[in-house]
């Protein structure tokens, strides 16, 4: 590859810009990596010696660590060099980095392992990664103890089911990390798993663009493997649920399916026999509940209509009584 050399030969007031430059790499380039690539083309012929990281950053509204980014990327694509100056940090010019300032992102870049990873990334997702998506890598493999090999799987593994946003890459390493997940043999059994039954359930409660929490896959794992359940019924329940309080609940989910698991249900035709059970006991304790108050009301009207029984009741002779009328 032809490197590039920074000239301005014309009047001062122009910048020349190298149209190799634009053919070849503009394109690739992050935008702020440009804004700094062009920045220091503006200085470089000028009458003010080059300025420094924070002159560029403060120009630029960038950080310092953005700026140098830039300019190891630069470097890496061989379009400029910079030697390493540490005995005046305040002093050095942007073309010489303090060891200090540099990210982890540019520590872990002097390993090729590393290197091979962000190159990876940048082949799946189509595009020059960002300093966020890179901070992002550098966390999987430096806090999260990733391996290579692991981090090219996510990765191909997430773009493979149609998600290229970092923020999503990133909850699945998180929920991979939650698991112990360590290799890809693992992670490739994980994922078989969440393709056919994680997603499937998410999807019914109508959850969509993230990964399953720890909790919930802990209750999905419950259903498939100690109940025994098959998606069809898990399906039913959720459906359920969602029909009921209108609001996605695992807890409530298990419930239904945990009732079922202690009823035997196998399949669909054992839930329409279990709901026939149910509707035929809850007849009965209906109407059980309705002989009840029959007979509190019988029982109550009875007592109504006996109130003067205390009474002590009399006997007349009536033959009697008409003789005396009559002799009187």
């Amino acid at each position: 590859m032809t490197k590039l050399t920074l000239t301005n030969h014309v009047q001062t007031n122009t910048t020349i810009l190298e149209n190799e430059f634009i053919d070849k790499h503009m394109a690739n380039a992050n935008g702020e990596y440009v804004k700094v690539y062009l920045f220091l083309l503006r200085h470089l012929n000028g009458s003010n010696s080059i300025p420094t990281i924070s002159q560029i950053a403060d120009a630029l509204d960038d950080t310092e660590k953005d700026v140098i980014r830039a300019l190891n990327y630069w470097r890496n694509q061989g379009l400029l060099d910079y030697e390493i100056r540490t005995e005046d940090p305040a002093a050095v010019p942007s073309a010489a980095v303090p060891v200090s300032d540099v990210s982890d992102i540019e520590r872990f870049r002097s390993r090729k392992e590393f290197r091979e990873i962000l190159h990876v990334t940048e082949q799946y997702l189509q595009k020059t990664l960002s300093h966020t998506e890179m901070d992002t890598i550098t966390y999987f493999y430096e806090s999260l103890g990733m391996s290579a090999d692991l981090i090219e799987y996510l990765i191909e593994y997430c773009v493979e089911n149609n998600h290229k946003s970092i923020h999503y890459i990133k909850k699945v390493a998180l929920s991979w990390y939650e698991q112990k997940i360590t290799t890809v043999a693992q992670a490739k059994c994980n994922t078989v798993f969440y393709n056919k039954n994680y997603y499937t359930v998410l999807n019914a409660y109508g959850i969509k663009g993230r990964a399953p929490a720890a909790s919930e896959i802990a209750f999905i794992k419950r259903w498939y493997e100690e109940y025994g359940f098959t998606s069809t019924i898990i399906i039913e329940a959720v459906n359920r649920t969602m029909d009921t309080i209108h609001q996605p609940s695992f807890d409530y989910t298990e419930s239904i399916l945990k009732r079922w698991f202690e009823k035997g249900v196998h399949n669909p035709e054992d839930i329409i026999a279990v709901d026939s059970d149910y509707l035929k006991a809850k007849e009965q304790k209906a109407m059980k509940r309705e002989n009840v108050k029959l007979q509190k009301s019988t029982a109550a009207g009875r007592k109504q209509s006996n109130k003067f029984n205390n009474f002590d009741s009399r006997s007349y002779d009536m033959d009697d009584l008409e003789r005396r009328l009559l002799q009187q």
